[in-house]
């Protein structure tokens, strides 16, 4: 580490770093004020008393007493289970989960933020946080058991405490330790997207001369190693092998490859939290045109900040957030909003600096009437999100309350703990509605296949199980001696005598 290269890149990065008189005084509180707000808008707008989806259900019960374990298929992490953990081990209620997993979201977006403490303009990055939290998906999946939002909390504090390591002038190893955990926490969630978000990363420590420090990239590379090393490790002692669960993993997710999910992602943006067929019609222009928006106002601050001479912190933060949009967008045949969170976050800060350039630039009497229109864009960008949210939320409430009543319903059948549950009809999956009844969940086939016919027939000699269907689906060939019942609207199961 040489003096001269290590000073180049201090100035390359840090222009806003004067004493930190000036960050200590408003930043800090500014990011807090953006923290708490995400968490008061997760309680009010998403409500706690939002039953958990399919997905949650499976990392829940994994830590959860309320029902067994549900299959764990390849391409998931445990990360999402430890996060819970603190309070599904010991608690069934969802609610209190819900208000745990907010505040915990609120604090990890402040963590996230603080680590570009010195590199960008505070009112840069609090406004930058305060535009991720406000998308509706940011604030859907706030409160959820579910990994994405961490992933991309986890990233944008990467990239930051990355930049302040390179550019620690104190050598300090705050930011070292920060960037071990970011990338560890990345990995623990999700360690394929960790391998994509940090790509960029890699390259700039081992290729960019000034960014050529040895302690870096050990943090970043142990990091990774560390948050990753369960998910190996189970993959050899679960799953035949790395190679044979990264194999069954692309599988589940319809095959990698090339995929146009461009249209796909343009349609979930609706509120449709899983487009898989991604078909029908678009939403409405008002809903995706921040979608349009956004890569436009991110290159307008990346070229704010080539023509300040302090392009590397933006440059970064923009070509990790392609390198994690690049797979959902073109590897994979389906959409889900909260794919695309990590590049959101990501790209979150350089439109905060356009947007403020747009407000700002204009002199005299122009001035007035630009702040007006980057203000009237930003309320109907905030109208046209809670929409969408508010609609999103509706529609998975009352899923979720269905799937509770179906369980009931079970339950005054006789099918109550120790209990099996199969079926794959889509208005009524079996996973999800296990883990409602208390009973534990099985598949003959398909990618959650963990248990076969047999085996559920001599399961059901000491236990009751049972198959849900719909009202004109037929029962599998070994329940077909079974009693039909009839649950709630066109949902029935055949219980096992």
């Amino acid at each position: 580490m040489t003096g001269t290269s290590y000073d180049t890149s201090v100035r390359s990065v840090r222009p806003y770093d004067h004493d930190g008189a000036r960050w200590d005084r408003r930043g800090d509180a500014w990011l807090a004020a953006v923290g708490v707000a995400f968490t008061v808008a997760q309680l009010v707008l998403v409500r706690p008393g939002m039953g958990l989806g399919w997905d949650e259900t499976v990392y829940v019960s994994q830590v959860s007493g309320h029902a067994p374990a549900a299959f764990f298929s390849a391409p998931r992490a445990r990360g999402t289970s430890l996060l819970v953990a603190p309070v599904a081990a010991w608690s069934s209620s969802t609610a209190l989960l819900r208000v745990y997993l907010a505040v915990l979201a609120g604090a990890g977006l402040f963590l996230a933020l603080r680590a570009w403490r010195g590199l960008l303009a505070p009112r840069v990055v609090a406004l930058g946080g305060a535009l991720f939290a406000s998308l509706w998906v940011t604030l859907y999946y706030g409160p959820q058991a579910m990994p994405n939002l961490w992933v991309a909390l986890a990233a944008l504090a990467a990239v930051g405490c990355f930049l302040r390591a390179q550019a620690g002038r104190d050598r300090r190893p705050g930011p070292l330790w920060g960037l071990a955990g970011s990338a560890a926490l990345l990995a623990l969630m999700r360690p394929t997207d960790a391998a994509w978000v940090c790509l960029p990363l890699l390259v700039a420590a081992v290729a960019v001369r000034p960014w050529r420090h040895v302690w870096p990239l050990v943090a970043l590379v142990g990091g990774l190693a560390a948050g990753a090393a369960e998910w190996v490790i189970e993959a050899f002692v679960s799953y035949g092998g790395l190679g044979r669960r990264l194999s069954d993993g692309s599988r589940i997710q319809g095959g990698l490859g090339w995929h146009d999910a461009v249209a796909d992602q343009l349609r979930s943006l609706g509120g449709r939290t899983l487009c898989r067929p991604c078909t029908g019609a678009m939403p409405h222009p008002a809903v995706t045109l921040w979608w349009y928006v956004l890569p436009v106002l991110a290159v307008l601050g990346l070229a704010l900040a080539v023509r300040a001479r302090r392009a590397a912190a933006t440059a970064l933060l923009c070509a990790c957030a392609a390198t994690a949009a690049f797979p959902y967008l073109f590897l994979i045949g389906y959409a889900a909003p909260r794919f695309l969170l990590p590049a959101y976050a990501l790209l979150a800060l350089p439109v905060a600096e356009a947007l403020i350039f747009l407000a700002t630039a204009p002199r005299g009497r122009l001035r007035p009437f630009a702040v007006a229109a980057v203000a009237l864009g930003l309320a109907g960008h905030l109208a046209v999100q809670t929409v969408v949210l508010e609609r999103t939320v509706a529609g998975a409430t009352a899923g979720h309350h269905r799937w509770s009543q179906v369980a009931a319903a079970l339950h005054d059948h006789g099918v109550r703990a120790p209990c099996v549950l199969t079926g794959n009809d889509p208005t009524a999956p079996a996973i999800p509605i296990a883990f409602y009844a208390g009973c534990a969940s099985a598949d003959t086939g398909g990618h959650n296949e963990n248990t076969t016919a047999a085996a559920l027939v001599r399961t059901a000699r000491r236990m009751p199980v049972a198959v849900i269907t719909s009202e004109d689906g037929r029962p599998p060939h070994y329940a077909k001696g079974w009693q039909r019942v009839h649950l709630v609207d066109r949902v029935y199961a055949y219980v096992a005598p």
